[in-house]
């Protein structure tokens, strides 16, 4: 499956890439010119990748989920492509947008740290954007990522083991500790026969 999803005609990246560079471009036209029409441009698009992120992070942890049972699936491979779970092609695009909305968010907030000669500047809502990439760096790779098998074990072998490690710890079941327990209480039959003479 990763041999036949190029970076290219993939719909993920190509939205990756797309939001990448509305943010990019609202964010420092924003940040160079920041009058109030073009502030709340860069907000609006900041929230809507934002919630798209969401979404997006929401829908791969469910398809993850529904992988797991088959599949060992990590935390770091789902959401930053760690591993061998993504081609490099995908992983190079994917998490070169994440750079880039880091990059872009950071540095336009910092530049214009206030608004109106008060402290807090509205492109602070573009911290937010980073989240869309990594939903979409983990819808990705729950739907294409490849991961390997999980590595089941069956009831059987799991009493037997824990049976071997009671016998290698030096430990006993409970039938054994009532049996040691009994052993030296339990009357036999030479001693029930002398009881008997006593009476007779």
């Amino acid at each position: 499956m990763m041999g036949a999803v190029s970076a290219g005609n993939d719909p993920i990246v190509r939205t990756n890439l797309a939001g990448t560079a509305l943010f990019t471009v609202s964010a420092v036209v924003a940040a160079a010119v920041f009058t109030g029409p073009v502030r709340v441009v860069g907000v609006v698009v900041a929230l809507a990748l934002f919630a798209m992120g969401v979404f997006a992070f929401l829908w791969s942890y469910v398809t993850a989920v529904q992988r797991s049972r088959t599949d060992d699936i990590a935390v770091a491979q789902l959401y930053f492509l760690a591993g061998g779970s993504t081609p490099k092609p995908v992983k190079r695009v994917m998490l070169s947008a994440l750079a880039v909305q880091v990059v872009v968010a950071f540095s336009t907030a910092i530049a214009r740290s206030s608004t109106s000669g008060r402290n807090g500047s509205t492109l602070a809502f573009g911290i937010l954007v980073p989240m869309f990439g990594i939903g979409l760096n983990g819808l990705w790779c729950s739907r294409n990522g490849s991961f390997a098998a999980r590595q089941a074990r069956s009831v059987a072998d799991t009493d037997v083991d824990d049976v071997d490690d009671d016998v290698r710890d030096g430990e006993h079941t409970d039938d054994e500790q009532e049996i040691d327990a009994n052993s030296g209480s339990v009357p036999t039959s030479d001693d029930e026969m002398e009881q008997n003479s006593r009476h007779g």
